[in-house]
């Protein structure tokens, strides 16, 4: 599952800094791709938080 994620996070930070230097930064592409990022981010950082909870 988190090897999953990066790789999701790895592809979309790509994507979003291929967009940011053909597009505007507030283009509506690159607004999508940078909150989906955020999202996926979002995600693995509860896995993390939680994995590491669950450490101690």
């Amino acid at each position: 599952m988190e090897k999953k994620l990066l790789r999701r996070i790895e592809a979309l930070r790509k994507r979003l800094n291929k967009l940011g230097t053909t597009h505007d930064l507030v283009d509506d592409e690159v607004v999508a791709v940078s909150q989906q990022l955020d999202q996926v981010l979002n995600e693995y950082q509860k896995i993390i938080s939680y994995h590491q909870l669950s450490f101690w």
